[in-house]
């Protein structure tokens, strides 16, 4: 059985993840026009975001810069509680697989 205190942490990260989700509402329509969308994995107790950059976005060589100047630029100013946000599958600029999405070729 949840305690009290383990209900209230749970509540309050089901709100933020609401919000979270709620800023990338703002920044997913440019995302999809590179074909690349992201997913909220969770919220740690150190208020870091874990994501996964999805479609283009998981294979895109600038999905790191697109992590830091947009995703969680986006997500840190609409929930400000938020300390960090984490890709768990950012591609290295010259990892092997890297691939530009088809509008940017």
């Amino acid at each position: 059985m949840m305690s009290f205190m383990e209900a209230a942490e749970t509540s309050d990260k089901s709100e933020l993840v609401e919000r979270v989700e709620a800023s990338l509402g703002n920044i997913r329509p440019y995302l999809e026009t590179d074909g690349g969308d992201v997913r909220i994995l969770g919220i740690n107790d150190d208020m870091v975001v874990s994501l996964e950059l999805l479609g283009a976005c998981g294979t895109c060589p600038m999905s790191a810069m697109t992590l830091k100047a947009g995703i969680e630029e986006a997500i840190i100013r609409a929930v400000p509680e938020i300390k960090a946000v984490k890709a768990v599958n950012l591609t290295s600029p010259d990892a092997p697989n890297t691939q530009l999405p088809n509008n940017m070729t």
